[in-house]
């Protein structure tokens, strides 16, 4: 289940090291001005931007703003495709054709206590029947945050908050990933039946799910980095937690890529890097890495 969690928040934790803090300046290393990273939520909302002190400062300061993916891209023609044929069934087989009647039966069962509804009602089959694992997965944490936040707006997020700002103004956006990466990563990474073991973990412990859904919620919201650092790093039995490949594709390998790359675009304009919390701390995040190129990395309290 631990997978699951990292995907969603795709990003939530801290050591020791790293104090109650969601912004972070780069400066150093010749650098004329400095540069920015906040580590975000991604189904935060917008308006949690005034909750993190210097953000705006942060944004005013800068030429431009990274993200891990331009969100832009995912409108480019062919890309909206790309995403939708990632979450679908391979060989337009339905996801009835991976569970059995008894697995099926259980899913349902979640799923009625999750979203009142299941595969037996024809409009649901229709929009989600063909549905990979994982892609079922992704919603059924969507709707579990929505129900405990209340006033989701999916349209008014954090990370495009600070990209649409950046438009505004008139800064260039860029992003260290590609939607081609991005879909290998999140849709691609792990088999049809280790995805079937990772949603089935999410089904066998709805409590312990619901309960972490809103466990990480709060922790963000209150900027306690060391609780979200312990969620993110529960061990669940069996299965359910992630294998040192999966940390590696889905946080350690990217963390290690955008090092190497921030330098580049640091050393041609300042720039506020807006990524998910959990590639922030530890021995392999990102600011420990920038920290062993040489820059000097501090936490921004106002």
């Amino acid at each position: 289940m631990k997978r699951f969690l990292l995907i969603i928040v795709a990003s939530l934790s801290a050591t020791i090291l790293v104090n109650a803090q969601l912004l972070y300046r780069i400066s150093g290393n010749s650098l004329e001005k400095p540069s920015y990273v906040v580590g975000t939520y991604h189904l935060a909302p917008a308006s949690f931007v005034d909750s993190i002190p210097g953000a705006r400062e942060a944004f005013a300061s800068v030429e431009q703003v990274c993200g891990e993916l331009d969100m832009r891209d995912l409108q480019a023609p062919g890309n909206v495709e790309k995403m939708t044929d990632a979450m679908r069934m391979p060989d337009g087989k339905s996801l009835k054709e991976l569970l059995s009647e008894d697995e099926m039966a259980r899913l349902n069962a979640y799923m009625r206590s999750v979203m009142g509804v299941d595969f037996t009602n024809p409009m649901i089959d229709m929009q989600m029947g063909k549905f990979t694992p994982a892609a079922v997965m992704t919603q059924l944490q969507i709707v579990q945050y929505m129900k405990v936040t209340p006033g989701f707006n999916p349209a008014a997020l954090i990370d495009v908050y600070f990209q649409n700002e950046a438009a505004k103004a008139g800064k260039p956006v860029i992003g260290f990933e590609n939607v081609d990466f991005q879909v290998s990563v999140l849709y691609k990474g792990s088999s049809l039946e280790r995805q079937k073991e990772l949603l089935f973990c999410m089904v066998g412990n709805p409590e312990k799910t619901l309960q972490t859904v809103k466990d990480i919620a709060n922790a963000y919201f209150a900027q306690e980095l060391a609780k979200l650092e312990q969620l993110a790093n529960e061990d669940m039995d069996g299965d359910c937690g992630s294998t040192p490949e999966e940390k590696d594709a889905l946080i350690y390998n990217r963390n290690a890529d955008w090092a190497e790359k921030i330098p580049a675009i640091i050393g041609e304009k300042p720039t506020l890097f807006v990524v998910g919390a959990l590639h922030l701390p530890g021995e392999r995040g990102l600011l420990q890495l920038l920290k062993d190129k040489g820059y000097t990395v501090e936490s921004v309290k106002e």
